[in-house]
């Protein structure tokens, strides 16, 4: 089976491991959310970092939401497909 590419998600399609269809579509749909979220914030980190009077302490907690987002989503990746490095 070849790669398929969506929406920044490498999957293997008709890929079953370890989980079912139902829990496979709702970890991919919390993946999708997750990775919205993380680019929003990358956005929001950029702009506020751009401005002379930024609070630093907002940023800092900024910047380390997004790496939690980061690992949730390498978590979900493995989660979804082992066999594929996240």
């Amino acid at each position: 089976m070849r790669p398929f590419r969506h929406a920044g998600i490498g999957l293997m399609l008709g890929v079953m491991e370890d989980i079912g269809n139902a829990e496979r579509v709702e970890l991919m749909q919390r993946l999708v959310a997750l990775e919205v979220e993380h680019r929003d914030l990358d956005a929001v980190i950029h702009r506020l970092a751009e401005h002379s009077g930024h609070d630093q302490l907002q940023l800092t907690r900024l910047k380390r939401r997004k790496l939690l987002l980061k690992d949730q989503i390498s978590r979900l990746q493995r989660q979804i497909d082992p066999d594929v490095l996240a």
